[in-house]
């Protein structure tokens, strides 16, 4: 048992050894795997730290450039203070600059009114100078028939009770004609004044709203423009800075330029429809007025052919009661008959005064009432205009919204009057 051999002992060293081996090279391999891991480990945390640097890097370029771009800031909120100053300003230029406008308007309508009340004293007092002259004629006519009618006899002919009992009655009846037509042209103008006074009120609210909403236009359009340059500007500058932080200022500076444009859009597109509104009542306004107008020029062209009329029935009885006059052939002696043709002369000088005093007076009232006609078509046209915008400014408001105490009284006004009607002249 003591005699072995080497071999048989070499055995178990070379399994411990190969054991051992195995187990070290178990630990080598995991010696490597975790070389392996901790080399990518330091890579990913190189990549790491290399991200770290250029995120640092470039919020510090962030920071610099909202450091440069809090003066731009700053100077754009001064800008729009001052354009928003400057806005204001030129507003309230333009609202003075209208009101100027209006009084102008006014001013020159009266100066038309001065001259035409000039023009028409003028016509006046070239009338009453021709009927002083054509009365001094009729004195020295007279002088010279009183004189002839020294001579006349006492011989009445039946041509003279014809004109002492017809030429009377014929020129009084004329008269009360006259009188009549005067008394109702009388009544007929106080209700066209009172009218005319209500109508020139609508149409001076009309014209006073209308000018306010073409006011308001401008302005509108106006801010539009510089709403728009100030886009490009901004668009330009962001271009040329291209930066995040002046992206994100210029989407909000954006989205805000676009809600006032879409805003002003809106309130121009609301304008354009009331003008489109106002411009569709012109022909029915049109329309109305023509028809008036050519009712008022019959009623004239009566009138006209009434007075002719009238003047050469006149003129005849005049031509027939001379001629009566110088048919007479009284004796010297016969003082009733020279007593009854010096009456009949005076009476006939007081018909030719007051056919003459009539005839002014109707001459006048005529030109009066056909200026009154053109106020009052012009004012009809106006306030169907001022109706019509009424109209659609109550349907362009919110059904819940408040009234105006004007736009009140407006429709109680309205209520209580009716639709207004024009009165005719008398038609003879």
């Amino acid at each position: 048992m003591t005699g072995q051999s080497p071999g048989c002992l070499g055995y178990p060293l070379r399994r411990d050894s190969s054991e051992r081996a195995g187990r070290l090279e178990g630990l080598l391999g995991s010696y490597r795997r975790r070389l392996e891991a901790l080399g990518e480990l330091r890579r990913q945390v190189r990549r790491l730290e290399e991200q770290d640097a250029a995120h640092a890097r470039r919020a510090a370029a962030l920071e610099d450039e909202l450091r440069r771009a809090a003066p731009a800031r700053a100077e754009l909120d001064t800008c729009r203070r001052q354009v928003q100053e400057l806005q204001g300003r030129q507003a309230q230029a333009a609202l003075e600059a209208e009101k100027w406008q209006f009084e102008c308007g006014s001013l020159r309508e009266k100066l038309e009114a001065l001259l035409k009340d000039k023009e028409r004293l003028v016509e006046e007092r070239d009338a009453l100078r021709e009927a002083n002259e054509e009365l001094r004629c009729a004195q020295v006519q007279q002088s010279c028939l009183s004189q002839a009618d020294a001579v006349l006899d006492s011989a009445t002919s039946p041509a003279d009770n014809l004109a002492a009992e017809i030429l009377p009655a014929e020129l009084r009846e004329t008269l009360v004609r006259l009188q009549q037509e005067n008394r109702g042209l009388c009544t007929q103008e106080a209700a066209l004044q009172g009218q005319l006074a209500e109508l020139q009120a609508q149409l001076d609210d009309s014209r006073r709203v209308r000018r306010r909403l073409d006011t308001q236009h401008r302005l509108s359009q106006q801010e539009v423009l510089e709403l728009r340059g100030q886009l490009e500007e901004l668009q330009q500058s962001l271009q040329e800075q291209g930066s995040r932080a002046e992206d994100a200022i210029s989407s909000v500076l954006k989205e805000k330029l676009e809600e006032h444009l879409e805003k002003l859009n809106e309130a121009h597109a609301e304008l354009q429809k009331k003008r489109e509104h106002l411009e569709g009542l012109e022909p029915r306004a049109d329309s109305a007025a023509a028809q008036r107008i050519d009712e008022l020029q019959q009623i004239l062209r009566q009138k006209d052919e009434d007075m002719r009329a009238m003047e050469e029935r006149y003129r005849r009885y005049v031509d027939k009661a001379n001629s009566v006059i110088r048919r007479l052939d009284p004796a010297p002696g016969a003082m009733g008959s020279l007593l009854g043709v010096q009456a009949l002369r005076n009476q006939l000088q007081e018909k030719e005064a007051k056919l003459q005093y009539l005839e002014m007076d109707l001459a006048k009232t005529l030109s009066q009432r056909e200026q009154e006609e053109r106020l009052i078509i012009t004012a009809w046209y106006n306030m169907g205009l001022a109706q019509q915008h009424c109209t659609s400014w109550d349907r362009s408001s919110p059904p819940g919204a408040p009234q105006s105490f004007l736009s009140q009284q407006r429709q109680a006004a309205t209520a209580r009057r009716g639709p207004p009607r024009l009165p005719r002249g008398p038609l003879h």
